[in-house]
C-alpha cells in the first residue's frame, strides 16, 4: 500500500465547504488503486485565533513537517486583520518549508462563459517566486501619530531566488511550448527589476532552447485580457505572479476554478496545494461554493505526490463534468458545493481508466 500522510487544513470561510468535498474526490481517485490517503485535519484558522490569539500553535511547522503534503482551503475572516491571517499562517507555511514555486495553471472551459470577448481558449501557466519579492517582512513605520508618518516596505530580490524560480520555469516552458514571458517594471522600478531581468536572461540563455520575452507588468496585464492565447508560460515576481494569476483565473469564468501549489521542489519539506479564490466570506455558509478549485488543487497534489495517472481521472472527471453544466451558481449553474463533488465522484466511477 502506498500510503501519504496529508494535513488538512480546511482554514476560514468556504474552506470547511470545499475541503471535505475535494477529499471525497480524491479518496474515489485513489481508492482501490493501492493508494492510501491518510487525513489529519488541523483545527487552525481564524476561529483558532479568536480562542487562542494565534492562527496555528507554536508547534504546527513541526507538526505539518511529519507529513507528506498541506492541504489547504481557505485563510481569511473580516473579523480578523489580514495582517493575522495570512502572516500567522499562509505565509509562515510558505517560507518554513521553503514552497519557493507558486504554480497557478489557468484554462478555459467549454461551456463556462469568460468575462473576455469571444471566449477565447486560455491555457497558461504562472510560476510565480512564492518567499521574496515585494511581499518581504522588512520594513516598518517611523514618526507614528505626526504629520511625517511614513511607511516603508523593503523589496527582497537575490541572486538565489531569481535563479531557481526562472529555472523552474524554463522546465515548465520547455516541457509545453518552449516561450516564456517574464513580468518586469523595469522602466519604473530601477534597482530590483533590472536585476530581475538581468538574471532571468542568463538562466534562460545558460539552459538554451527557449524563446524568452520580457514584458512591462502593466501592458502584460492588458495583453492578458486582450490576448491570452498569446501566454502560454509566464515567470514573475510574488507580487505581479499574484497580480496576474488572479485576473487571468477571473477572465475565464470564474475564480472558483483555479488551483494553485505551493512547491519545494527538491521534497525537502512538504509542499502546499490550495485554491486560489480565498475564504468568500460573502458565500460562506450557503452550500454554493466552487469546488472544482479545491478539487484541481487535489490533483496537483496527487500529481506531485507520484501519481499523475490519478491526477489526471479527477482533472477529466471535473472537466467532464463542468463541461456538461452541472455547476454551481458562479458558473452560472444551480447545483450545490456537495452536488458538483457528488457529480466529479460519479463520473471518476464512470472513468474507464479508474
Amino acid at each position: 500500500m502506498n500510503a501519504h500522510t496529508i494535513s488538512v487544513l480546511a482554514g476560514d470561510g468556504i474552506g470547511p465547504e470545499v475541503m471535505p468535498v475535494a477529499m471525497e474526490v480524491l479518496d474515489a481517485a485513489t481508492r482501490d488503486r493501492g493508494i492510501r490517503l491518510e487525513w489529519r485535519e488541523q483545527p487552525w484558522g481564524s476561529d483558532y485565533f479568536r480562542s487562542h490569539g494565534r492562527m496555528m500553535p507554536v508547534d504546527a511547522i513541526e507538526t505539518m513537517a511529519a507529513t507528506d503534503a498541506v492541504f489547504l482551503g481557505a485563510v481569511g475572516h473580516p473579523e480578523v486583520s489580514d495582517v493575522e491571517t495570512l502572516w500567522g499562517m499562509l505565509i509562515p507555511i510558505r517560507r518554513e518549508f521553503d514552497q519557493y514555486v507558486n504554480l497557478r495553471p489557468v484554462r478555459s472551459f467549454s461551456g463556462v462563459r469568460s468575462s473576455l470577448a469571444g471566449d477565447p481558449e486560455i491555457d497558461t501557466v504562472i510560476v510565480r517566486e512564492n518567499v521574496e519579492g515585494e511581499y518581504s517582512s522588512v520594513g516598518g513605520r517611523s514618526y507614528p501619530g505626526t504629520p511625517f508618518e511614513a511607511a516603508h516596505q523593503q523589496a527582497i530580490f537575490t541572486r538565489h531566488g531569481i535563479e531557481r524560480i526562472a529555472r523552474y520555469a524554463v522546465e515548465v516552458a520547455r516541457g509545453r511550448s518552449g516561450r516564456l514571458v517574464s513580468a518586469t517594471k523595469s522602466n519604473g522600478i530601477i534597482h530590483t527589476m533590472p536585476f530581475w531581468d538581468e538574471v532571468v536572461a542568463e538562466v534562460v540563455e545558460d539552459a538554451g532552447g527557449i524563446e524568452l520575452e520580457s514584458v512591462l507588468i502593466d501592458a502584460l496585464a492588458a495583453r492578458a485580457v486582450r490576448d491570452p492565447r498569446s501566454l502560454d508560460v509566464v515567470v514573475a515576481s510574488n507580487l505581479f505572479g499574484d497580480i496576474l494569476s488572479d485576473l487571468v483565473a477571473g477572465a475565464v469564468g470564474s475564480i472558483g476554478i483555479a488551483p494553485s501549489a505551493n512547491l519545494n521542489p527538491e521534497g525537502r519539506h512538504p509542499s502546499m496545494f490550495e485554491p486560489v479564490h480565498g475564504s468568500a466570506p460573502d458565500i460562506a455558509g450557503r452550500g454554493i461554493a466552487n469546488p472544482i478549485g479545491q478539487i484541481w488543487a487535489g490533483a496537483m497534489m496527487l500529481r506531485h505526490l507520484g501519481h499523475a495517472d490519478r491526477a489526471e481521472a479527477v482533472e477529466r472527471a471535473f472537466t467532464a463534468v463542468i463541461e456538461r453544466g452541472e455547476v454551481t451558481p458562479d458558473l452560472g449553474g444551480s447545483l450545490t458545493t456537495a452536488e458538483v463533488g457528488a457529480a466529479v465522484v460519479e463520473e471518476l466511477s464512470d472513468d474507464a481508466d479508474v
